[in-house]
């Protein structure tokens, strides 16, 4: 009878031991927990510059009605010094071409975006008539917009602050 080699011999190319097992699930669980607060981080800076973006629009978009009033292309309130009512205004358009004048509508917004750190589309605004560090607004004229937020940026100012 010839002698087969037996199958329950292992070669060295056989497969892990359990320690390599052990030892390379290990890598892999501190390398996955060292993953998690990075994409929280990265998280928060996209939520931050997308709130950053959504202030610009807003305040850019206050800036062309202001423009625009200052120059007697639009009407204004009287007292409003030229700011929008509302930021629904900016929305909905008004109409250019002076007094008296048939202009066409123009639109400032598409939308009012909606507040990233709050996810509602509230905004914090301020007129003219308030002062510069009030959380109340008068209702007279749009004249800055600030997120509702009492969260902290990663940089430690406050989201209502910028």
């Amino acid at each position: 009878m010839a002698s087969h080699p037996s199958k329950s011999r292992r070669t060295p190319e056989a497969g892990m031991t359990l320690l390599e097992l052990i030892i390379a699930c290990t890598i892999l669980l501190i390398l996955a927990s060292a993953a998690l607060p990075l994409q929280r981080y990265t998280i928060v800076r996209q939520r931050e510059a997308e709130l950053r973006k959504d202030l610009r629009d807003m305040r850019d978009a206050i800036d062309r009605y202001k423009d625009l009033a200052d120059r007697n292309q639009i009407r204004v309130k009287v007292g409003s010094e030229g700011y929008p009512p509302d930021l629904d205004t900016l929305v909905k358009g008004v109409a250019v071409g002076g007094a008296g004048a048939t202009g066409h509508n123009i639109r400032f917004l598409r939308r009012v975006p909606v507040d990233p750190m709050t996810g509602q589309a509230e905004w914090g605004m301020r007129s003219v008539q308030d002062d510069p560090d009030s959380t109340s607004w008068s209702g007279d004229n749009v004249f800055d917009v600030y997120s509702k937020s009492t969260g902290t940026a990663l940089d430690g100012t406050k989201y209502s602050d910028w």
